[in-house]
């Protein structure tokens, strides 16, 4: 799976654009790292910068924009309606795939480390970093701001988690966390009422509302601090307010954990809190990016509401979500452009988005690449997209509703599956090209030929990597090919016998891409585990495939 982290630099200067492009231009200059949003505040004197990437080009980045801030930036002239600390105030990373909150917890240490070594500049470290209880509020962290620095950091207990004790006159000081993925939305009523979109926000946030005696007053508990009722919702923000530009109110959120609240149960909550004020939700508004996953989780929401099989393709269940929420309403929902993964990565290699026709004439050609282990990669996902077909054919029919929780759990893992094997159809190639050119390498001196056998070696161990990959995979399908064949649609159990069958061509030719790769290694413990996981895969997939196909004889 692609690794990827989001990063969200603040930086004080929000007026002048020469200093903004310079800071963003490192990012932009950082390979691996995408430039996805800057968005700039003359009042707040400060910029929001939005980028994200695999884990290691992201920290690299973000060092690159801190240190061109620290360079440009001098705190001791700025002044801005935001409060801040630093020429780069706060600096969260927050994972969004194939990461966890630990990896960014790590980011975070790495990150705060270099900055307060080379560039000489306090680092605290927030929210999920935290190493104290009493830094993990971003404001708690903050208080005093850049003015109280000096003071600050004479206090023991406000040490800087890196970095020396003392003030950075120009750069102030930083703030490095981990935090959640933060999502804005906002849902749209059909009312101009800002009040009522007001009740709304205050029903369904976290904070939820003040709570009030039978006269109308606030009730406080002892110590004069209002005693709230919490809202719905957990992991929400939420308030109301009304857009000219679209007159219309809307219900303004920021999810910060759409793994605990999601989009679409935002959005579903607001339908139940409008209609209990007459109103009605007419659609709603990403603002910023949003993580595929979560699109994903709400495609298979609305599609288990009509009673259909979540488990079709990505692009479908990406459709089902924007219509059912309605986010093209006040402008055009492009997956391209909101889906963060899209926006940094392509949503296809080179050769999985070739037509059929395309793909084989390329494969026929005198070209090595692609060559069996795309071919194998190819036939596995054939085999994955098959066994998700069955799974779908037997998911509403008539006589199988015991079976369709599990026949719905199928289908998406054979979606996954199919997904992963279509990827590694250009894998293999990139890694088949990868070996070529370690052979082209230099090799007159002894560093040189060192150097080329040393890469040699490890480009071999990508290209033996991929076709076990491929291996392990269609070893997969042919569980899901099984369950297909013995609980799914009778009329469909041909199907299953083919799925297993292409897993095991997919199985057996990636076998052989793995062998020929074997040859040319000199790592004999590696090449001994490599064989031993192989022979494991077929051993599995010869019983497997035996049981399925006697399965589906019987009931052909």
């Amino acid at each position: 799976m692609s690794r990827i982290v989001e990063c969200i630099p603040n930086f004080s200067e929000g007026r002048n654009k020469n200093i903004i492009d310079s800071i963003t231009k490192t990012i932009e200059e950082t390979e691996g790292a995408t430039l996805l949003d800057v968005d700039p505040g003359k009042a707040t004197n400060r910029t929001v910068v939005t980028f994200a990437g695999n884990p290691d080009s992201v920290v690299e980045a973000a060092f690159n924009a801190i240190k061109r801030a620290s360079e440009l930036i001098d705190m001791s002239k700025h002044t801005g309606a935001h409060p801040r600390m630093g020429a780069c105030d706060v600096c969260p990373f927050a994972p969004v795939a194939g990461v966890t909150m630990d990896d960014c917890i790590e980011l975070a240490n790495r990150l705060g480390k270099r900055v307060g070594d080379e560039l000489e500049i306090p680092v605290y470290l927030y929210e999920y970093a935290a190493k104290k209880e009493d830094r993990k509020n971003l404001a708690d962290v903050r208080k005093g701001e850049y003015e109280g620095l000096k003071e600050k950091l004479k206090d023991p207990n406000c040490l800087p988690d890196y970095g020396p004790a003392e003030l950075n006159t120009k750069s102030g000081a930083t703030i490095i966390g981990a935090r959640e993925f933060l999502i804005a939305y906002n849902v749209n009523l059909n009312t101009k009422d800002r009040k009522l979109a007001r009740e709304i926000a205050l029903n369904i946030r976290e904070a939820g509302r003040a709570k009030m005696d039978k006269d109308g007053n606030i009730i406080r508990d002892k110590d004069g601090k209002t005693i709230k009722v919490p809202g719905i919702l957990k992991a929400t923000k939420g308030v109301g307010w009304y857009i000219d530009e679209y007159k219309m109110a809307q219900v303004s959120i920021n999810l910060t954990n759409y793994k605990i609240t999601p989009p679409h149960i935002a959005f579903e909550e607001c339908k139940k809190e409008a209609e209990n004020l007459g109103l009605r939700v007419t659609g709603s508004e990403l603002v910023g990016l949003i993580p595929k996953e979560a699109m994903l989780m709400a495609g298979r929401y609305y599609l288990e509401k009509q009673g259909k099989s979540p488990g079709v393709p990505e692009p479908e269940l990406i459709r089902v979500a924007v219509q059912s929420m309605g986010m093209s309403e006040v402008s055009k929902f492009d997956p391209d452009e909101k889906i963060i993964e899209y926006r940094c990565l392509a949503k296809r290699g080179p050769l999985s988005e070739k037509r059929i026709w395309e793909f084989v004439d390329e494969l026929s050609s005198d070209s090595p690449a692609p060559g069996g282990g795309s071919v194998a990669a190819l036939v596995g996902s054939l085999a994955a997209g098959l066994a998700g077909m069955v799974a779908n054919l037997t998911v509403g029919k008539k006589g199988y509703k015991d079976y369709f929780d599990k026949m719905k759990e199928a289908a998406i893992k054979a979606q996954k599956l199919k997904d992963e094997l279509v990827a590694l159809i250009d894998k293999d190639t990139e890694a088949f090209n990868r070996l070529m050119d370690t052979f082209r390498m230099p090799k007159k001196t002894d560093e040189q030929i060192k150097a080329r056998e040393d890469a040699i070696q490890e480009a071999t161990k990508g290209a033996i990597f991929v076709p076990l990959e491929v291996m392990s995979r269609s070893r997969d399908v042919l569980d899901l090919a099984k369950e297909a064949a013995e609980i799914g649609n009778i009329n469909a159990v041909s199907d299953a016998g083919c799925s297993a069958l292409c897993a095991k061509a997919g199985i057996e030719s990636a076998y052989l891409n793995v062998l020929i790769n074997l040859k040319g290694l000199k790592d004999e413990k590696f090449k001994e585990d490599i064989k031993k996981k192989s022979e494991e895969i077929r051993a599995e997939k010869e019983k497997l495939v035996q049981e399925i196909m006697e399965i589906v004889r019987k009931k052909i």
